[in-house]
This record gives C-alpha cells, sequence and structure tokens, in this order.
C-alpha cells in the first residue's frame, strides 16, 4: 500500500509539473522582430540589446526573436507583414512611409530638424504621439523611436559633392518623392532605393552616388565603391519600431509595461550610440582611403536654399494641415 501511495504521489506531482509548464510556456508570447540593417550598424546593435531588455523586462514572457539584414522580411515587405499579423514586429525608417504617411517625413526637411536637442525630447513628444496615431491609423501600433543620424554622407567617386552644381546630372540614391524633390532641385538624377540596396547598385554603376547617413557609409562600406564622401547636417532620420495591434492587445498590463520600459530605455541607447558612431565615422572612412569634406555653414546655407523650398512644396501638397500641425509642435520642442 505504501508503495502504491508513493507512487499516486509521484503521478501527481509530474502531472503538477507539466501543467506548470504549460501554463508558463502559454504566457510567453512569440515577437518575431524583422528589419534591413547590416548586423555592424549601430541601431542593428540597439536593437538587439533591445530585445534582450524586453525578454527581461518581461522575465521571459516575451519572446524576441530580432531578423536582421533582411532576413525574415525585406524591408518593403516589413509594413505590410506587421499589419497584417503575418509577423508581429518590424524596424523601419521613418521615410520609408513615403506617401502612406507622409508626414512621417518631418524630419527630413532640409537641413531643419537637426537639433540634437529637440531629438532627444522626441520619444513622448506631442510631435512623436501624433504620428503614433497616424501610424495606427494605417494598422501599426507604434513601439520605439531609435534616433539614427543627425549627419548625413553625400558619397561619389572621382570627384566630391560639395555644392548644389556639382549634384547636376549626377545618379543618385534616392529616399522618397518628397526628399527626391529636393534633390532633384539641385539637378541630381535620384533612384529611390532601400539602404541594402545602395552597395550594389554604386557598385554596377546604377547610380553614380550615396546618400546615407554616415556611420552606414562606413558600416555598409561605401568605401569600396566610392571616394569621396560629404558629411553634411541634410536631415534627421528614425528607424522605428512597431507592432500588430491585434497582438498588442492581447499582451497583459504587465507585458506592456516591459516593451514600454525596455523602449524607453532603448531610445536613449540610441542618442548615445548615434552621437558615438557619427563622431567616429569620418575618421573611419579617412582610414580606408576615403577624401572626407566637412560642409561649412556656407556650403550648408547654399543648399539649404536650393533644396529646402522644393522639400516645402511636396510637403505641403503631400501632408496640408496635419504638416503644418506637426512642424509647429516641432518648434516648440
Amino acid at each position: 500500500m505504501k508503495r502504491e501511495k508513493i507512487m499516486k504521489k509521484l503521478i501527481a506531482l509530474s502531472a503538477g509539473i507539466l501543467v506548470m509548464s504549460g501554463a508558463s510556456y502559454a504566457q510567453a508570447a512569440e515577437m518575431r522582430c524583422s528589419h534591413q540593417l547590416p548586423p555592424k550598424h549601430h541601431i542593428a546593435k540597439v536593437i538587439d540589446k533591445w530585445a534582450a531588455e524586453v525578454k527581461a523586462q518581461s522575465k521571459g514572457d516575451l519572446d524576441v526573436q530580432v531578423f536582421g539584414a533582411n532576413s525574415l522580411r525585406g524591408a518593403k515587405q516589413n509594413i505590410a507583414a506587421v499589419a497584417k499579423g503575418d509577423i508581429e514586429c518590424a524596424f523601419s525608417v521613418n521615410f520609408q512611409w513615403g506617401k502612406t504617411v507622409p508626414t512621417m517625413n518631418v524630419t527630413l526637411k532640409p537641413y531643419s530638424v537637426t537639433d540634437k536637442d529637440v531629438l532627444s525630447k522626441w520619444p513622448g513628444s506631442p510631435a512623436a504621439a501624433f504620428l503614433d496615431g497616424k501610424l495606427l491609423e494605417k494598422g501599426v501600433r507604434n513601439a520605439v523611436w531609435l534616433f539614427t543620424t543627425r549627419m548625413s554622407a553625400y558619397t561619389s567617386k572621382g570627384a566630391p559633392l560639395i555644392k548644389p552644381s556639382d549634384f547636376k546630372g549626377v545618379k543618385i540614391r534616392g529616399i522618397n518623392s518628397l526628399v527626391d524633390a529636393g534633390l532633384v532641385a539641385l539637378g541630381a538624377a535620384p533612384s529611390a532605393m532601400s539602404g541594402s540596396k545602395v552597395y550594389q547598385a554604386l557598385s554596377t554603376g546604377v547610380i553614380d552616388a550615396g546618400l546615407t547617413d554616415i556611420s552606414a557609409a562606413y558600416s555598409r562600406k561605401y568605401y569600396e565603391v566610392q571616394d569621396h564622401v560629404t558629411v553634411s547636417p541634410l536631415f534627421s532620420v528614425f528607424f522605428h519600431g512597431y507592432v500588430n495591434p491585434a497582438w498588442y492587445d492581447k499582451l497583459s498590463a504587465a507585458n506592456k509595461k516591459a516593451l514600454k520600459a525596455a523602449s524607453d530605455k532603448a531610445a536613449q541607447w540610441a542618442i548615445d550610440l548615434t552621437e558615438e558612431s557619427a563622431a567616429k565615422a569620418p575618421g573611419q572612412l579617412r582610414e580606408k582611403g576615403m577624401k572626407v569634406h566637412i560642409h561649412t555653414a556656407a556650403e550648408i546655407a547654399a543648399m539649404k536654399g536650393q533644396m529646402g523650398p522644393a522639400f516645402d512644396k511636396a510637403f505641403a501638397e503631400a501632408t496640408g494641415d496635419d504638416g503644418k500641425k506637426l512642424l509647429d509642435m516641432i518648434s516648440k520642442m
């Protein structure tokens, strides 16, 4: 009898452990996050750190799996994949919203939204909240803003791109129709493409010149196919992480809080690492043989004078009153 009782207790204990394990497993929410960045990009490192922090803050309830370098979805597929619920999470550059959410282009106003203090205040600001609402209308819930650059790089081969006349007839990497309006005003011929495709386009002659953030010019090895770079405070760019709203709504209050806590930390990490990376990049490019030019105040004024009006016209046409409201919010930050 004793033996039977012991066996029954062991069976009951085992069943209890299995039930507890099953319950624990059921609470873990799969969170597949896609992005386009190469592993060495400084924001890719922030995303990895953010993913680890989400896991830690949620005590493992959020199973964050990061797929970088277009390994899960391509850059142009990420938004639709999250909106449809095919994946739970992705990161995109704000300008990839193009005409879908044209107000997302506001930080791309030439030589205008590059003040570090403004960018530091961006997460949680009225401007960010305004854009969060616009994104939700398009089927994704914004989760984190990761400041990526306030310093751009015009790269070229054979001759530098410094003053407006240097751009005439140059086939350059474009961003989207709004940003490209400024490039066209310089006389350039922009061709919009994601960052992951620029190196190949430069190496094969599809385009003559690159346009990217200064850190990416190094991490994406532009120095192998270009020999000049002009460093210029053209605009600010954010990578932002977003999730499927239906998936988010099923999370517990604790896990929603964990996601926000990790995202708040990541926003600051991105600022710190972006500034550090941007400071190093010109020297790193010089070491790789590139001729580096830093735009002077007079050169910046000349570029802004030609690019600014074209962007402003295109932005106003695309955004109407929303654009005016957003620019007003930013001016008060």
